[in-house]
């Protein structure tokens, strides 16, 4: 079975709602994992958005919420779970606003896709003290069991 995410607030390649995004209050979408690789003793997310500032035109890929050793028994980041403590043992990297936790889709031009991207890993991280994408991706380099994401997209309303 393959890893798998998925979740409740929108669907593959579907309309992220506003109310997890800056227009609304910014709450994280629920998430929720399955198919989790024999042998993972940690998972990781990262959400980023490759789009930004323009999809006509990206200049980078913005990141809006990183979070590493989640247990493996863990099968759900609730709504709202970016935006207050982690779940037991999971560590919060820094996102492209300079903070911990969840930010929502908040493009300023476009409609922009947002990956929210699981990998089950075969090892528990040390303490990385809140890495940037590029610093979990390289101390994950050689440990991926696994890796699902779900895609979703945002425009702000006129």
């Amino acid at each position: 079975m393959a890893l798998i995410i998925t979740s409740t607030a929108f669907s593959e390649n579907g309309t992220i709602p506003s109310k997890y995004t800056c227009e609304g209050s910014d709450t994280s979408v629920p998430l929720a994992f399955s198919g989790i690789p024999p042998g993972t003793k940690s998972l990781a997310l990262i959400v980023d958005d490759p789009d930004a500032p323009d999809p006509a035109a990206p200049k980078m890929t913005w990141v809006h919420w990183i979070l590493y050793n989640i247990a493996p028994t863990v099968t759900n980041l609730p709504e709202g779970a970016g935006n207050r403590a982690s779940p037991e043992g999971a560590r919060d990297g820094i996102n492209d606003w300079k903070r911990t936790g969840y930010g929502g889709p908040c493009p300023p031009i476009g409609r922009h896709r947002y990956f929210h991207k699981l990998y089950a890993l075969d090892i528990v991280l040390p303490d990385l003290k809140q890495p940037k994408k590029e610093q979990l991706e390289q101390a994950m380099k050689g440990h991926i069991l696994g890796t699902a994401q779900i895609i979703g997209t945002y425009q702000k309303g006129k």
